[in-house]
């Protein structure tokens, strides 16, 4: 079944249609500047069931990810502790790829830092000032949304909304002397005591959006099938992003579908760093609890926002004691429809919720005396394993 995504960009759930063997996806990474929390373990699992299905469907997948191993909040937090920047950034970058190691994630072909890139971002800010797409506001280069006569058309919100949000997200619209106050910096220009590269737009860093464009366009080129993140992304990132472009590939659409998961959130309250009130993937594998954890995160759709809650695990180690009691069986109900039911589920906008029942009601079949199927066992392991990411 081909599978079906929600497109922020349309408002329609929509097949996504691979063009050839090659299905290509482009997800925003972390900027690693704290380890890894559920949040990011909420969106990368949801990439990774996209992953896995177009795996199973038979193509080849090339997904790109990107780590913003330079940008403010990282050297904020590094003044804040006393460290070198660089240390952190490759410290939690590491912890960040053994967390997801441990959630079974399958690794991204192309994981691609900033620092390495700024080349090629370099190369593409140089494009953009030779379009006429860019400008100078004392030494630092800004993009103009002018530019892009589509600008907007991934971010279906309120004109009123944007300003605030560019705000809260890294933007500068109230900055004298920028043609238009969501015009987003592509280049900031050497500050003391900031990180800084020689390059022909002179020494500076690159800006946020215009790094992932960067990346995406070298690695897998304009019109990729997916680009995905969690929906705090939506705007200004993934806009910018998609906005420069269509600017540096003469009007071509940067993604087609533009895929977003809900946020998490603890006790009722929003997950965020701000707030303080993370829980860390690292903590949980402490308590040896990997798979139980990822099974956890599955059973409410990626697009809704999301509350972790301890009986969440508690519920979620239960069920996977029972399906691995299951599997072990020497025989089960017959597994052919686990498989044909889960592919169907998750081809629908990634139902994990209909899959996991499709699972339970075969686990509960089955140790309730269901051994009609000799094969059903490893056939419903592989399934999980395969498509669910859930070892058993």
């Amino acid at each position: 079944m081909p599978l079906r995504l929600y497109d922020t960009a349309t408002g329609m759930v929509r097949e996504t249609m691979p063009a050839g063997q090659t299905a290509r996806m482009y997800v925003c990474g972390i900027t690693p500047y704290d380890a890894t929390h559920l949040g990011h373990a909420a969106t990368y699992l949801t990439y990774d069931l996209v992953n896995r299905i177009w795996r199973d469907a038979g193509h080849d997948v090339h997904y790109v990810q990107n780590v913003t191993d330079v940008d403010d909040p990282l050297l904020e937090r590094a003044e804040r502790d006393g460290v070198d920047w660089v240390e952190l950034a490759s410290e939690q970058t590491d912890l960040f790829a053994a967390d997801m190691a441990a959630l079974r994630v399958l690794p991204p072909r192309d994981f691609v830092g900033a620092v390495e890139a700024i080349p090629e971002i370099v190369d593409r800010i140089q494009e953009l000032l030779t379009a006429g797409a860019a400008y100078c506001v004392e030494d630092d280069l800004y993009f103009s949304v002018d530019a892009d006569p589509q600008f907007g058309l991934e971010c279906p919100l309120p004109p009123d909304t944007l300003n605030p949000l560019f705000a809260e997200n890294g933007g500068d619209p109230d900055r004298a002397g920028k043609k238009n106050a969501l015009d987003p910096l592509l280049w900031r220009a050497k500050r003391p005591d900031d990180p800084s590269w020689e390059s022909q737009l002179g020494p500076g860093r690159p800006g946020w959006h215009i790094e992932c464009t960067a990346i995406a366009l070298n690695r897998i080129g304009a019109g990729f099938d997916v680009q995905g993140g969690g929906r705090d992304l939506i705007f200004p990132h993934h806009t910018m992003s998609a906005s420069h472009g269509a600017v540096l590939t003469g009007g071509r659409p940067f993604a087609r579908s533009y895929v977003h998961s809900g946020l998490m959130g603890l006790d009722g309250e929003k997950m965020s760093k701000s707030q303080g009130n993370l829980v860390f993937v690292h903590k949980l594998r402490e308590q040896g609890a990997p798979a139980a954890v990822r099974l956890a995160l599955l059973t409410e759709h990626y697009q809704t926002d999301r509350d972790w809650t301890a009986a969440r695990l508690t519920e979620a180690q239960h069920r996977l004691a029972h399906w691995r009691a299951a599997v072990h069986a020497p025989a089960g109900a017959p597994g052919h429809p686990v498989l044909a039911g889960v592919r169907a589920r998750l081809a629908d906008n990634l139902d994990t919720v209909g899959a996991l029942s499709i699972v339970d009601e075969w686990t509960k079949a089955t140790l309730h005396g269901d051994a009609s199927d000799t094969t059903a066992p490893a056939l419903v392991r592989d399934v999980v394993d395969g498509l669910l990411g859930v070892q058993l």
